[in-house]
């Protein structure tokens, strides 16, 4: 390869020229400061998409590390705005670099591809756009998930790409069926490595079965009922083995998963009966109140927490709703389908998730949000909190946690009560 080129990657500051960051000012209302300049947005966008020419440009590059640089920018860039129309113009040459970086870059430069056509496929929607996209790069994907000598951090990278990009084209029943055996081909391999006499733990791939579970159970989500009921009997009895795993997210995920095949399972037929609920609920029991003192303490805390969430929801029927806020907005996970696709989401999108749920009509649509709250200037000002009164309210909530904190930690307050 040639000498690589010292490229500025794509940074919060370029992702601000809209007075837009990866922490989005829609997101945090008290952003909006009575002191900020007024931006040529028009220049602005000109100079962002000028960068952004100049990424894909270097994804053709000689040098490797050129590359995967340019490819890293692009998915930051395309993780904290939306760039629906400069990407519609470029689409082809954009997917080209992708195939072409998968097919000839190292594991490193095939993860950075991956995770660029996932995002571009999320800035594209459910469109015939993504379908052509999908195409091109499903066929490519495919290979690497099922090949052996390719590393696991590429296979792990395209096993997501590979759910998340199929999920949101879904047009084709029968691909989405392919992809779902493409996949359970692959973590089935978790059962027969449990059934192993010899306990041998292969770690190095058990985040490959992870990532390639995940993305089954995504696209589970969206399957025809008949085709649910079959792979809840094909696969119930087996996860179960799952929860045995060394892997705390191993077992994090069969757990979720679990919950989720339960929840489904109950949707589509009310009088579902497991035969052997009183051998797993036992199992999750025991991961809900853990105390091993061989595992970490965070570990334990966060298995802890996971698996009383399972228990209950298999036990009882009962999921802890959470509340998202975004902006002026709210959004509740009420149910294990739409946890496992906000998980799904906020994994690919990092902090931009926020900017994405306001602004991004496809994933306004899958957690049906409705279209996109258009906020006037005279909205926005009405919100805004000035940097001095941020700052007395903050002062204000110290003084306070630090004087009931005082009273706490004081040992010779009320001592008398206590005799």
């Amino acid at each position: 390869g040639g000498q690589p080129r010292n490229v500025q990657p794509f940074s919060d500051e370029d992702a601000s020229l809209e007075t837009m960051s990866h922490c989005s000012g829609f997101s945090d209302p008290a952003s909006f400061t009575e002191d900020v300049p007024e931006v040529d947005e028009e220049a602005t966008q000109e100079d962002l998409e000028y960068k952004l020419k100049g990424f894909i440009d270097l994804t053709l590059d000689k040098s490797a590390k050129t590359r995967q640089a340019a490819l890293e920018s692009l998915k930051n860039a395309f993780s904290s705005k939306i760039l629906y129309e400069f990407i519609m113009e470029r689409r082809m040459t954009l997917t080209d670099s992708i195939e072409r970086c998968m097919k000839k870059g190292k594991s490193d430069e095939q993860c950075a591809a991956a995770g660029l056509a996932c995002l571009l496929c999320v800035q594209m929607g459910s469109g015939i756009e993504s379908e052509e996209i999908f195409k091109t790069l499903g066929p490519v994907l495919k290979k690497i998930v099922c090949d052996g000598t390719a590393s696991i951090q590429a296979r792990q990278a395209c096993a997501t790409c590979l759910g998340v990009c199929c999920f949101i084209v879904t047009d084709d029943i029968m691909e989405l069926y392919s992809t779902m055996e493409c996949l359970e081909n692959i973590f089935t391999k978790a059962y027969q490595r449990d059934r192993d006499t010899n306990g041998v733990s292969s770690t190095h791939s058990t985040v490959l079965h992870i990532s390639a579970l995940l993305a089954w159970t995504l696209l589970l989500t969206i399957c025809p009922m008949n085709e649910v009921k079959k792979k809840i009997e094909m696969h119930l009895h087996k996860l179960p083995s799952l929860l045995s795993c060394e892997d705390l997210n191993m077992r994090i995920a069969a757990g979720e998963t679990l919950a989720l095949l339960f929840e489904l399972a109950r949707e589509t037929d009310a009088d579902f009966f497991y035969e052997d609920m009183d051998i797993l609920t036992e199992k999750l029991r025991a991961l809900a109140t853990d105390g091993n003192k061989h595992r970490a303490k965070v570990d334990k805390r966060k298995q802890r927490s996971v698996f009383r969430d399972v228990l209950r929801a298999v036990e009882e029927r009962d999921f802890p709703t959470e509340m998202v806020k975004f902006g002026p907005e709210r959004m509740y996970i009420d149910c294990w389908v739409k946890k496992q696709t906000y998980d799904t989401f906020k994994e690919i999108l990092g902090s931009g998730m926020q900017y994405h749920l306001q602004s991004n009509d496809f994933l306004r649509n899958v957690f049906e949000l409705g279209p996109p709250v258009m906020l006037d200037a005279a909205t926005l000002k009405t919100m805004k909190i000035s940097r001095f009164e941020r700052h007395l309210y903050n002062s204000a909530a110290f003084k306070a946690r630090t004087k009931a904190r005082s009273k706490c930690r004081d040992k010779r307050a009320d001592v008398g009560e206590f005799f």
